[in-house]
């Protein structure tokens, strides 16, 4: 679909679009991670209009996980039925904390992410399968991380330079900008990682912005086959950020969105829209052409959005169950994509795979 058309789509009734992306969704069947979300550190050396996550080294809520907490949670996870470990930090933080580089030194870690490596290998041994976002990594790093995830994933959120000017939410936030995360989306495409990316609506741009996004993230999905999962991710005001104020975007908005990537692109991609973040949208996200919720914990909350708790499986497995749909488990790797995991984690998603309900054929 080309630029023109997608445009002209989002002029469409909402009905129309809908019902045009749902035709092109893959099966009846909406998955989702059961996962444990370990916030490695909150420490960040940028600072995003719209972010609460982030800490500095002063703030008293600042906090890094030891690996004695990473494997306690780790465990605490598994026995819940985790099978993801979601490894979620602030970018870089070592570059601009003195204090936190002295942490990471008597933990026998050089870097965050040779910390993360460290962290990832605990969970391994704990019996689940990690993911790491951690913002823009180099390849040399993602080398590093790549035994030891099944997948990695960073927010494309949008490829718009101006959204980086003076008074832009990403003003302050050197790792957001394009050119260098779509650096890294492309050089894990030439790795060969399985990964997940995805646009955040509502911070600013437009909708011709949210297009060239799509046609990013389509054009490097189609390069290199890499990208497993793109997400669709609404903004949500806080009231203690620049961007407190700002308004939000609302469920139709958000299943315009979701419809409008599903026809850019296509019906192979797997796309999700957190469901934790519009809990009054999921029938008009069912219709938009979903076929993912993302990850869902019974145990930690979504730090990145604390005051959105995760739906009730049951609840909204009803929900799927009353469109059309079955509500499936899935691991933190999408099965086309097993043969993309790096060798010394193929047994190990083999396994896990098996051990899943209504399970999807495991690939060779």
């Amino acid at each position: 679909m080309k630029r023109e058309l997608a445009l002209a789509w989002l002029q469409r009734p909402l009905d129309f679009l809908l019902e045009a992306a749902a035709e092109l969704r893959p099966g009846r069947r909406l998955t989702y991670s059961r996962k444990v979300f370990l916030p490695v550190t909150n420490l960040c050396r940028d600072r995003c209009s719209y972010c609460t996550f982030r800490k500095s080294s002063r703030d008293p809520r600042a906090h890094t996980m030891a690996p004695e907490e990473i494997r306690s949670q780790s465990r605490r996870a598994r026995q819940a039925g985790c099978k993801e470990a979601l490894m979620c930090l602030g970018d870089r933080p070592e570059t601009a904390y003195p204090s936190y580089a002295r942490l990471l030194d008597s933990y026998g870690a050089a870097s965050t992410a040779a910390y993360v490596e460290q962290a990832c290998r605990l969970a391994l041994e704990e019996g689940l399968l990690p993911h790491t976002n951690a913002g823009v990594l180099t390849r040399e790093e993602m080398q590093l991380l790549q035994p030891v995830n099944v997948s990695l994933g960073l927010m494309l959120e949008n490829v718009s330079e101006r959204l980086c000017q003076p008074g832009g939410p990403h003003a302050s936030a050197s790792d957001k900008r394009p050119r260098v995360r779509l650096g890294m989306l492309r050089e894990a495409g030439e790795l060969g990682i399985p990964f997940t990316t995805g646009l955040l609506i509502g911070i600013g741009e437009t909708a011709e912005e949210r297009v060239d996004t799509l046609l990013a993230i389509r054009e490097l999905s189609e390069e290199f086959g890499h990208i497993q999962e793109t997400i669709v991710q609404p903004f949500r005001s806080k009231s203690d950020t620049p961007m407190a104020a700002a308004g939000e975007p609302d469920d139709e908005q958000l299943a315009r969105t979701v419809a409008l990537a599903r026809l850019i692109l296509g019906p192979r991609a797997n796309l999700q829209a957190p469901p934790n973040l519009s809990p009054a949208g999921h029938r008009l996200l069912i219709r938009s052409g979903l076929n993912d919720w993302g990850g869902i914990s019974p145990l930690t909350r979504d730090f990145i959005n604390p005051e959105a708790p995760w739906p009730h499986l049951a609840e909204l497995a009803r929900t799927c169950e009353q469109e059309g749909f079955t509500l499936a488990e899935r691991l933190a790797v999408y099965p086309e994509h097993f043969e993309q995991v790096h060798p010394d984690l193929r047994e190990r998603v083999q396994r896990a795979q098996q051990g899943l309900p209504d399970r999807e054929p495991v690939l060779a």
